[in-house]
C-alpha cells in the first residue's frame, strides 16, 4: 500500500472514554475539545463516552465537527436483555459509530467472536459504522501467532457478513500487551499487523479505514500516523485530556 493510496482516505481519532467522567468534568473536557476542534478538518474525530453520559455528549457537541459514538452495544434489538442498550436505541441519540470487540469486552465481559459478530450485523443494520476491534495477546505475540489470531477474529465477522459491508466499517487493531500500558507496538509490528488486515479486504484496501490502538500519545502519534496502513487511532486515556487529545487529532489532521 502506498503513500498515495493512504492520502485518498480520511484520518480518524476516536475517543474512547471508557467508564470515566461525571456531568461536570465532561462539560469542562468537551468545551475545550469543542473550542479547539473548530473550522474544517482533513480528519475526523469521534467521542464515545458511557451510556449514562451519551445524551449530555451529544448536546455539547451540537454544531461541532465531531461526532458521537457508543463503547458496544447489545446484538438484539429489544427484549428482556435488563442493562443492555440496543443500536437502533443508540440510532436515536444520533450516535453515528459503535466500538465492538474491545479487548476489555473480550477479556473482562467473556464477549466471544460470535458475539462480535452478531454485534456488528446489529450496528450496521441500525445505521451505524462498527469499528471492529481485534489484537493479539503478549502471549500470541511471543509465540509469533499473533497474525493468526487475528484472523481469527476477522474471519468470525467475515463468516456471518461476507466482506463487501466492510465499506461501511471501521478495524482497529488493539495489541492487548500495549492497551493503558505505556507500552507501544513499534512502528514496524503495528505496520506489520496492518498490512496483514488490509491484505484480508483486498477489494476495499484503498477504501477501508484501520486504526491504531495501543498507548498512543502526542509524542508518537505523527510518527503512527505517517505510516502508509494506519489511518487514525482509538485512544483510551489520552482522550481524557484536552491538550493531548487535541494534539492528537492535529498529527492524523
Amino acid at each position: 500500500m502506498s503513500k498515495a493510496s493512504n492520502a485518498k482516505r480520511r484520518q480518524l481519532v476516536v475517543g474512547n472514554w471508557k467508564m470515566n467522567g461525571n456531568l461536570r468534568e465532561n462539560a469542562s473536557l468537551l468545551a475545550e475539545v469543542v473550542a479547539g476542534w473548530q473550522g474544517e478538518h482533513k480528519s475526523d474525530v469521534v467521542i464515545c463516552p458511557p451510556y449514562p453520559y451519551l445524551m449530555h455528549t451529544h448536546s455539547l457537541l451540537a454544531g461541532s465537527a465531531i461526532m458521537l459514538g457508543a463503547q458496544t452495544v447489545n446484538q438484539y434489538d429489544k427484549g428482556a436483555y435488563t442493562g443492555e442498550v440496543s443500536a437502533s436505541m443508540l440510532a436515536d441519540l444520533d450516535c453515528k459509530f459503535v466500538i465492538i470487540g474491545h479487548n476489555e469486552r473480550r477479556r473482562m465481559q467473556g464477549e466471544t467472536d460470535e458475539q462480535v459478530a452478531h454485534q456488528f450485523v446489529a450496528v450496521q443494520q441500525a445505521g451505524l459504522t462498527p469499528i471492529l476491534c481485534v489484537g493479539e495477546s503478549l502471549q500470541d505475540r511471543e509465540q509469533g501467532c499473533h497474525l493468526e489470531t487475528i484472523g481469527r477474529q476477522l474471519n468470525a465477522v467475515f463468516a456471518h457478513t461476507g466482506k463487501d459491508v466492510f465499506k461501511n466499517a471501521v478495524l482497529a487493531y488493539e495489541p492487548v500487551w500495549a492497551v493503558g500500558t505505556g507500552k507501544t507496538a513499534t512502528p514496524e509490528q503495528a505496520e506489520e499487523v496492518h498490512r496483514f488486515m488490509r491484505a484480508q479486504l483486498p477489494d476495499l484496501a484503498d477504501e477501508i479505514r484501520i486504526l491504531y490502538g495501543g498507548s498512543v500519545k502526542a509524542h508518537n502519534a505523527q510518527q503512527l500516523f505517517a505510516l502508509p496502513d494506519i489511518d487514525g487511532a482509538l485512544l483510551g486515556g489520552a482522550s481524557l485530556d484536552a491538550d493531548e487529545f487535541l494534539a492528537i487529532c492535529s498529527a492524523a489532521d
